[in-house]
């Protein structure tokens, strides 16, 4: 088994995707825990406040599979095939950690998504305080510390069923 961190972003019907972004997911592994869920704006293009969170899971699907399943996931939930970055999407689910991995290939982990924004690392803090990031060998606390980030995050005041 694999501990793998997900992060979940929607901007368009948000409560609805997320929740099926959420419940998708838990059939991908177990133990799922799930992070606060932040409302963010959007970084990068006008549109409406994404709500973010970040999902552990343990999983004995392969990276490669995994990657494949939630991507389809994306797509069973009305993201377009030929979805780019800076745009409204319905779902976004993006591997942060897989494991150990380090890979500078498609998809690159640790995903730098981690170094670069409030609302993947926030989550993070929640769920895996002391994890080391591969390849970096400091902790998420210790990148928290070191970050200094513009975007403000607010929590979300809706409990999700799963």
């Amino acid at each position: 088994m694999t501990t793998v961190y997900i992060s979940l972003g929607s901007n368009i019907d948000r409560e609805r995707y997320l929740q099926a972004g959420l419940a998708g997911l838990s059939l991908l592994g177990s133990g799922m825990k799930v992070s606060t869920i932040y409302e963010a704006e959007p970084v990068g293009f006008s549109g409406p406040n994404f709500f973010n969170c970040v999902a552990v899971i343990e999983t004995s699907l392969s990276l490669d599979i995994l990657l494949h399943a939630l991507k389809q996931l994306e797509l069973q939930h009305g993201r377009s095939p030929n979805a780019v970055k800076n745009q409204s999407r319905t779902l976004d689910l993006d591997i942060l950690l897989y494991g150990d991995t380090v890979q500078d290939a498609y998809p690159v982990l640790p995903r730098s998504d981690i170094y670069k924004f409030a609302f993947v690392l926030q989550p993070l803090m929640e769920l895996c305080p002391h994890q080391v990031i591969p390849g970096d060998g400091r902790t998420v606390t210790e990148l928290w510390h070191a970050s200094h980030f513009e975007q403000a995050l607010w929590p979300v005041e809706h409990h999700f069923v799963v």
